[in-house]
């Protein structure tokens, strides 16, 4: 596996057609959600992508600082490469990229609800009760052991 991280100034154009393409097929057709998929989180955001060992595009996430906590979205496998284990190796590898990026910040996550059990599995905690994002029920979902007060304690 081989994983590159990059903000969108450090993304050739065409990398990041690549990414826009793969969201919008997974996230706007595959799941017929209509929302402005590309966003202004894109410019300041960290654009995490997966590759095997054949350099095809297994995974994608992206990562953002929200100031008192960090958080990664848009977690997505290409249909053809689901069911060989990169969801997992994905979202491990993105745990890792975002601790390092934004050290001692909390994780927070707004999830789809159906993958909680997923997310658990990495140790995330469901924080909120069921809300719907663009027409989705989703969760808010902390990093287990990575809770603190409004101190920071």
């Amino acid at each position: 596996m081989k994983v590159k991280v990059n903000q969108l100034d450090g993304l050739t154009n065409r990398e990041f057609l690549a990414i826009a393409k793969e969201r919008v097929r997974v996230f706007v057709v595959e799941q017929t959600c209509y929302y402005q998929e590309i966003d202004d989180e894109d410019a300041t955001a960290y654009h995490l992508r997966l590759f095997d060992d054949q350099d095809h595009l297994v995974g994608y996430t992206r990562m953002m600082d929200e100031g008192t906590y960090a958080t990664f979205g848009r977690v997505l496998v290409p249909k053809a490469k689901r069911g060989n284990g990169y969801g997992r190796v994905l979202v491990q590898t993105t745990i890792e990229k975002t601790k390092q990026l934004f050290p001692g910040k909390s994780i927070i996550i707004e999830a789809q609800n159906y993958l909680c059990d997923f997310y658990a599995s990495f140790g995330f905690q469901t924080i909120s009760e069921v809300f719907l994002l663009d027409g989705i029920p989703h969760v808010k979902m902390q990093l287990d052991g990575e809770v603190k007060n409004e101190n920071g304690d």
